[in-house]
């Protein structure tokens, strides 16, 4: 079988387009100005309407457009930063937490989550989900499940709020009597569940980035994060540490 010479292939028309039409908004447009229609477009590019929707579909791919119900195709922000280093060390809820509390109930987690939290062989134990977003300009960018097991709480007898965000902020604080002795984080790239993307203005199966912490006290797990991100509107950070690692036991594992 022949191999491709990659450098004879062609560059795509709407891949040409998406360079020019990031251009104009580097200088036609401003931050939230809202697109002309698909046809003013098309017509001022010279271009079909399809590859002028494949070449929008890949700016807002890469977070430089946003398309919102009701509004249209606007021009997004610059990407929020978000800080997956392991510098700063906190509990959720403390010091910068950019996270608003939405709810907090009690739930068996996830295999995998209970696998993180060493509770997978003990089915019948309690754990508090916590349920928060992060907002920017006004747009939900993120979503969170923080997973604490009762037994990490054992001062935690009652909670006067039944639901909301006074019983999560309530679990929060309840957490953060706790001495943090560490934490880590995972990222990878996933796709958006229902209701993820129902939270985060966005389609099902959408890209997201999904960030996992633990965090550890009293030589244990107490609490593992689950963090969605919308990835047309976030980047990753990393300190200044540049604490990134690379594990090859998951690339292999995900390659088998």
């Amino acid at each position: 079988m022949g191999t491709t010479q990659l450098e004879s292939v062609p560059e795509p028309k709407y891949w040409h387009l998406k360079t020019v039409i990031g251009e104009a908004l580097d200088s036609d447009f401003a931050v939230g100005e809202i697109l002309p229609n698909e046809r003013d477009l098309a017509a001022r590019f010279g271009v079909a309407r399809a590859t002028l929707r494949q070449a929008l579909e890949q700016l807002e791919l890469e977070g430089r457009l946003q398309r919102r119900r009701g509004v249209g195709t606007t021009v997004a922000p610059p990407r929020m930063g978000v800080d997956v280093s392991t510098t700063q060390q906190a509990w959720p809820g403390t010091g910068q937490d950019a996270w608003q509390s939405v709810d907090c109930t009690t739930m068996v987690p996830p295999t995998a989550v209970a696998r993180l939290l060493d509770t997978d062989s003990d089915a019948d134990e309690e754990t508090y989900s916590v349920r928060r977003l992060r907002v920017s300009q006004g747009q939900s960018v993120a979503a969170e499940l923080l997973y604490i097991p009762a037994s990490s709480l054992p001062e935690l007898t009652a909670i006067d709020a039944p639901s909301g965000p006074a019983r999560a902020r309530a679990v929060l604080r309840e957490l953060q009597r706790l001495e943090l002795e560490g934490q880590d984080r995972a990222v990878e790239l996933g796709s958006a569940r229902a209701d993820h993307a129902k939270e985060l203005d966005r389609l099902p199966g959408a890209p997201v980035l999904v960030v996992t912490t633990r965090y550890f006290s009293e030589g244990r797990t107490a609490a593992v994060s689950v963090a969605t991100y919308r990835a047309d509107t976030c980047r990753l950070t990393f300190g200044d540490s540049g604490d990134l690692e690379i594990s090859h036991d998951d690339q292999e594992r995900r390659a088998s």
